[in-house]
């Protein structure tokens, strides 16, 4: 039984009210009914505490408690983590598959090894190197030379090309390609456009997770690397010969042009567009459908807008933008005046 005493022990918080409560669920705080834990971690959802069903909530250790005899309080130093923590391991429900469909196809040698799924459909060129733990969901493709380190999980319909290299514990969900060719043509004077060879790959570190219906070109020379601890979301370009730092985060429709150096730590949101051959600073924030243009040099600063510029900057510009209309009365007044 997961009971609120066992909970706080886990989690090393202070419980405050019933320690035998019991739970069998989970829920928004918002949204919340009985036998089930929730979490406080934004500020704005505190008036909840006030009127949640939840039977038990996790909230910050410093965090102020109304009178409620009918909910257990788990005061912990990150609810944020510690409910993910617990969501992970008792209410998840992906159990992975073992085993190999007789309707797979190998092309070459390839090791059984502990724990290995390779699902229907799904084909394997020659001298790939399969981990430990390894699942291929049905219809994926893994190219020539390839390499997936231990406990990565390729979900059904990813293509991986030739020579990619993929290391621990990542997950690749459906729909995304891996090392295609890099969008690289050189004009002639004709106008005409031939083909640069691409002839790179791409390297995705441990611990990476690359969502649905993504694109990561392999490079035209070198690597295409995606560092460790990275997560990338759904419908996101990566163009060839990028560097995506360590813990990096990118919301979805992300495009990144060619060459371009992100740094660890980075948070990108939403529809952000980068232009070729720039570099980002460890630790820079950057606002939904910004346009960064150029080199980004100071760490952990927040950048946003069309040219993208620093944050204070664009609530300046923002504020003046604001005020055209007024400003446009009043120049064509004084032309009138004249």
């Amino acid at each position: 039984m997961l009971t609120a005493e066992r909970l706080a022990q886990e989690l090393d918080g202070e419980l405050v009210g019933d320690s035998s409560i019991i739970i069998n669920s989970v829920c928004k705080i918002d949204a919340g009914f009985k036998d089930a834990i929730s979490f406080l971690a934004n500020p704005k959802y505190e008036l909840f505490l006030e009127t949640t069903t939840a039977s038990i909530v996790l909230v910050n250790k410093d965090q102020a408690l109304p009178l409620r005899n009918d909910i257990t309080f788990i005061k912990v130093k990150d609810p944020y983590t510690s409910f993910c923590i617990i969501l992970g391991k008792y209410f998840n429900p992906v159990t992975h598959p073992s085993g190999i469909s007789e309707k797979c196809h190998v092309m070459g040698n390839i090791d059984i090894i502990e724990g290995l799924y390779i699902g229907e459909f799904a084909v394997i060129g020659k001298n790939v190197t399969l981990g430990k733990n390894v699942k291929l969901y049905p219809q994926t493709y893994i190219g020539d030379n390839c390499t997936l380190g231990d406990n990565t999980v390729i979900y059904a319909g990813v293509k991986i090309y030739n020579e990619t290299k993929i290391g621990n514990n990542c997950i690749i969900h459906s729909g995304t390609v891996i090392g295609s060719d890099g969008f690289g043509f050189a004009m002639q004077k004709d106008g005409s456009y031939i083909k640069i060879p691409q002839v790179g790959n791409v390297e995705i570190e441990n611990d990476v997770e690359i969502g649905a219906n993504c694109a990561i070109d392999r490079a035209t020379m070198g690597s295409t690397i995606i560092k460790q601890g990275a997560k990338l979301d759904n419908l996101i370009q990566i163009a060839h010969n990028v560097e995506i730092g360590k813990n990096t985060v990118i919301a979805a429709l992300t495009g990144v042009s060619g060459s371009v150096k992100l740094g660890d730590g980075c948070v990108i949101g939403g529809q952000v567009g980068f232009v070729g051959h720039i570099s980002v600073a460890d630790g820079t924030q950057i606002g939904a459908q910004s346009g960064i243009t150029k080199n980004i040099t100071e760490k952990g600063k927040q950048w946003i807008g069309r040219p993208g510029m620093p944050l204070r900057d664009a609530f300046k510009a923002m504020a003046v933008y604001r005020r055209l209309p007024e400003l446009a009365d009043k120049i064509n007044k004084l032309e009138k005046n004249k």
